[in-house]
């Protein structure tokens, strides 16, 4: 098992089988008439469950989805977990979406994380599962034992030109009863800190939006059914894609500044896309502090252009 898991930790459940047609009803029933909505396996490894259950639990979600109440099903697995004969077995069923748990491509970093796969074999399951038609989505962690920023932005940079349509970045955190917290006690793996998480988080996501990948998750989310008590350490914060966006302005705000020559004024104006003022202005107003002390501004002000694309700013 790798370092940082510990499933029952992570999902806070026992999987029961033949309770998967009633858990699916009931979330059914909380989705909205019209809205668009996918059956999704995840907490495991989904094809690494052997194939009559995996057969079973698809030709369950099968039916929801001929019955025209879901659009089709997703899952997660490991890349090691991904062959033709398992792909030819997804093909019979309305999956549309796989998604793997690279982590890292740095095979440094998954030896250290005893992740039990090769960066090598993660290419290949990625391209198996582009070349068979399914969507890609790449899973990707900040501040594994040995990574660092450079190591991070390389993961990104990959995942994109495997053909990924989506990603997801996991900031490390430190579970209870793993061998992750055994390294972080004696010395041998050093947590990163909030800060820390969030900048080298939000260098990640700036790659994946340069290549047009958009990122459906960042952080931890305790609402997605995931228990989080036994985090002993690392930087969660349930509000982390909230705080990695925002760090993500502000290098665009101060980048901006710089570019055209801007500080010591009495008062400035930031555009910002549509929905984006209070990350522009950061959590708790960070943001807008940091830069009215950096730049020497007495005044800032942040509003809305509908004009402007995401992450793009503009200073009056």
């Amino acid at each position: 098992m790798c370092v940082f898991c510990d499933q029952r930790s992570i999902t806070g459940r026992e999987f029961d089988p033949g309770d998967i047609e009633r858990q699916i009803s009931e979330a059914l029933i909380t989705v909205k008439d019209g809205a668009d909505c996918e059956i999704a396996f995840f907490g495991g490894s989904f094809t690494g469950i052997g194939e009559t259950l995996m057969r079973r639990l698809l030709s369950v979600a099968a039916r929801f989805v001929e019955e025209g109440r879901a659009s089709g099903i997703r899952l997660s697995t490991r890349p090691d977990y991904i062959d033709l004969q398992t792909l030819s077995i997804l093909a019979e069923y309305p999956v549309k979406t796989v998604e793997l748990g690279i982590q890292s491509m740095d095979n440094k970093v998954l030896r250290m994380s005893k992740r039990g796969h090769t960066a090598e074999q993660s290419s290949e399951a990625c391209r198996l599962v582009v070349k068979h038609g399914f969507s890609l989505v790449g899973q990707m962690m900040i501040g594994l034992p040995g990574a660092d920023e450079r190591s991070e932005i390389k993961t990104a940079e990959d995942i994109c030109a495997l053909g990924a349509t989506g990603a997801r970045i996991y900031p490390t955190v430190v579970l209870k009863n793993t061998e992750l917290e055994e390294m972080s006690r004696d010395g041998r793996y050093l947590p990163l800190s909030l800060d820390e998480a969030i900048g080298r988080s939000a260098s990640v996501l700036e790659i994946f939006i340069a290549y047009g990948v958009p990122v459906i998750r960042l952080g931890l989310c305790a609402s997605d059914g995931l228990s989080l008590e036994g985090a002993v350490g690392g930087a969660y914060h349930p509000a982390m894609g909230e705080l990695v966006r925002g760090e993500l302005y502000r290098r665009k705000i101060e980048a901006e500044l710089v570019s055209a020559g801007i500080s010591d004024r009495d008062s400035i104006t930031i555009e910002v896309p549509r929905g984006a003022v209070s990350m522009a202005i950061g959590n708790g107003g960070r943001n807008r502090a940091d830069i009215q002390s950096k730049f020497n501004i007495k005044s800032l002000k942040t509003v809305e252009n509908p004009r402007l694309k995401e992450y793009n700013v503009k200073v009056e």
